[in-house]
């Protein structure tokens, strides 16, 4: 379903969490859309989590999820696999490095980051602390994989820290105010890492409402 000609379509939940990781960008060179230059070429449709139009599923994306990019004819979904596109067909700097452990090292926590997110997602309703705290000691432990920088490739900002930080900066807030569980205690790597991508400017207009973010949390996994 081509939405307007001129331009590629990224269907998205305006304050999705998944929506989030495609939109960063940053100075050290994500390809988020909203990187210089992205805005022009992609136009986003903003979709109503609870009210999303029947054409969506049934013209453009039939799994239903969000996000997801029309571009050249074809829909590309999977925040991860979406940020991947982006940087294999739009300029700009790359967010995979070259190097061989750098790059091995990618692949590995890239393909961690589902069991991650499931671990933490579960314990919700059971022992917090307990159950998740493998999950955040598994990050620690990754942040001290290259010690030369903050972020979990050293000082390269890469595709591995835009796969976590949305999830794991969510988590830190919605578990520090209801189940009043501090994920960066004992972790001073991961608390560094969280305080480093915050003073990214393009990453904090990505973020939203710490309330609204609650509420809408509270309702989804607490009930």
């Amino acid at each position: 379903m081509r939405l307007q000609s001129n331009l590629h379509s990224l269907m998205e939940l305006p304050s999705c969490i998944h929506a989030t990781r495609v939109h960063m960008p940053s100075e050290f060179g994500s390809p988020g859309i909203s990187r210089e230059g992205l805005q022009d070429e992609i136009k986003l449709v903003p979709l109503i989590l609870q009210n999303r139009p029947a054409w969506y599923s049934e013209k453009v994306y039939p799994p239903n999820k969000v996000p997801s990019l029309e571009h050249k004819g074809k829909i590309i979904g999977e925040s991860l696999d979406l940020i991947k596109y982006l940087e294999s067909n739009f300029q700009g700097p790359s967010l995979l490095h070259e190097d061989p452990a750098k790059k091995e090292f990618t692949a590995e926590l890239l393909s961690y980051t589902d069991t991650f997110n499931r671990t933490v997602f579960t314990a919700f309703k059971g022992d917090m602390a307990k159950e998740a705290g493998p999950a955040f000691d598994h990050l620690e432990n990754a942040l001290h994989k290259f010690d030369d920088g903050p972020f979990f490739l050293g000082q390269e900002f890469s595709l591995v820290d835009i796969a976590y930080i949305t999830f794991v900066e969510r988590f830190y807030i919605f578990l520090s105010e209801v189940f009043k569980h501090d994920i960066t205690a004992g972790r001073p790597k991961l608390a560094a890492w969280i305080e480093e991508v915050n003073k990214i400017e393009a990453y904090k207009q990505t973020k939203t409402d710490p309330k609204e973010m609650i509420e809408t949390s509270k309702k989804k996994f607490m009930a």
